[in-house]
């Protein structure tokens, strides 16, 4: 079987920058043991499957190297991005039924497209042990605040620090134990950017993860909170980086961001 693929780096203005995702479109989803197969083969961190089942309505599948996942953002701008430029240019919104419901994206103007997320707010939480089991695996000194949503999320005071992540270390079995999988690492921002963060999930095979539109979705309210402004300047600030325009409204958080097209194949399975 022979299968069109395409990728395209999220969250960025040209190639080499923001997060990349591989597309693969489909006439009828596949097995999803060869959906992960392909996922796996790819090695990124997001491989996204989609059907059309309208005009401007697509049934959307994410698949890391490791699993399926109930929501990925940045694979969702990129999947819209294909759709507008390539498969469906007429469209100025397009639509996809996912396991997290309907997300739709608006095709930005400027090039920044428009994505809307279900919102996933953080609850506080704390345990000294676990701040400081974390700081030690971390290479940092411990977190202000420790936080739940659908990841766990770890707030100090500075940009410097977030920077000065070496990377996920031994964090997979410690978010384990507390029934997590994945980490959000944020502080406030620097310059124009009104927050940073760094995110990883070694337990789903993605160590670090370049920019990543669902941990926005706890993000966003977060800092509009903390903040009080409801839109919002953010870097990501992996090796890779990404800027995202994000807005809270409500239930929802609305990410702005561009993308760019790096390559085009076929893939035979």
């Amino acid at each position: 079987m022979k299968l069109k693929m395409w990728q395209v780096d999220a969250f960025a203005g040209r190639p080499f920058e923001g997060n990349p995702a591989a597309l693969v479109p489909l006439e009828g989803f596949i097995g999803a043991e060869q959906m992960q197969q392909i996922a796996n083969e790819n090695n990124l961190a997001e491989t996204a499957f989609f059907v059309r089942t309208a005009p401007g309505q697509y049934d959307l599948r994410w698949f890391t190297p490791q699993a399926e996942v109930d929501l990925c953002g940045h694979a969702t701008l990129a999947s819209a991005h294909l759709i507008f430029t390539e498969l469906e240019p007429e469209l100025a919104e397009v639509s996809f039924q996912t396991r997290s419901g309907r997300l739709s994206v608006l095709r930005g103007a400027d090039g920044w497209h428009e994505m809307s997320l279900p919102s996933d707010p953080p609850t506080p939480w704390w345990d000294k042990n676990f701040a400081d089991e974390l700081a030690g695996a971390l290479g940092v000194a411990p977190p202000r605040e420790l936080l739940r949503a659908r990841y766990l999320m770890a707030v100090w005071e500075d940009a410097e620090t977030i920077a000065g992540i070496e990377g996920p270390g031994r964090i997979a079995p410690l978010l384990h134990a507390q029934g997590m999988w994945g980490l959000i690492t944020t502080a406030r921002g620097f310059g124009d950017y009104d927050f940073v963060s760094r995110f990883f999930a070694p337990a789903k095979g993605v160590p670090e993860d370049p920019v990543t539109g669902s941990a926005h979705c706890s993000l966003a309210p977060f800092w509009a909170e903390r903040l009080g402004k409801t839109t919002l300047l953010a870097r990501q600030i992996s090796p890779r980086g990404g800027d995202l325009i994000c807005r809270q409204a409500k239930e929802r958080t609305i990410l702005k961001g561009p993308c760019a097209l790096y390559m085009e194949a076929e893939i035979f399975v």
